[in-house]
């Protein structure tokens, strides 16, 4: 029987990520756990979901650091502490250095509220709808030192309406993440997810297009 990942989950705010992750954590704890939470904002609440699951959390607060190298280094002292196998951006809402990135090099998830390379950034959902978009949705991708620029893994795709607001389009993706994220991080813990030559592969399969929940049996 191999040894549940050791996750780490970095966090900036509310946390609804991450309670999907907490919450299909209890029904696959043979696969992984969540050794440590680390907040950069003393106020998120995802620290209290956390807090709620007797998951151990950390606030490392960027304000208390002169620069990106210093905090980066904090954060990374405290992951490497609790032998994280994966580290997982849930709304973490801090540009991280290249030399952090390239540390949790293949092993280190970000999701980001578009479907990448479009919109990378801040502002997705407004940007999309400006544009006159369709479809928009999400990107699950490894984190490399470009931002938002890693190889993608895993899309969900949602329709835009006639009438569309910001609003309601954020509250489509959110949900089509808390299926999306869970599962990649599933995928990671059965070693089935992988980073090689800067390219995801899964099940074996080189990911030249990234999967698509909704296509997904």
């Amino acid at each position: 029987m191999t040894t549940p990942k050791r996750i780490a989950v970095l966090i900036s705010g509310s946390g609804s990520n991450l309670q999907a992750i907490i919450d299909h954590q209890k029904a696959h704890a043979d696969l992984y756990e969540i050794v440590l939470v680390i907040s950069n904002r003393p106020n998120a609440y995802g620290l209290q979901r956390a807090q709620d699951a007797n998951i151990p959390t950390l606030v490392v607060d960027h304000t208390e650091y002169d620069n990106r190298e210093t905090f980066d280094q904090a954060l990374q002292t405290a992951i490497d502490a609790q032998s994280a196998d994966l580290v997982v951006l849930a709304g973490f809402m801090r540009i991280l250095t290249p030399g952090f990135t390239k540390h949790y090099l293949g092993k280190m998830l970000n999701i980001h509220p578009s479907l990448l390379p479009k919109y990378t950034g801040l502002n997705t959902h407004q940007r999309a709808l400006e544009a006159g978009d369709k479809k928009h949705g999400l990107s699950i991708h490894f984190v490399t030192p470009e931002l938002d620029g890693g190889p993608v893994i895993l899309q969900a795709e949602v329709d835009i309406e006639t009438g569309e607001t910001e609003q309601s389009l954020a509250d489509k993706v959110h949900k089509q993440e808390h299926i999306a994220y869970p599962l990649v991080v599933q995928w990671f813990a059965e070693d089935k997810l992988f980073l090689k030559d800067n390219q995801a592969w899964l099940n074996q399969n080189c990911l030249h297009h990234p999967v698509l929940l909704n296509r997904l049996d």
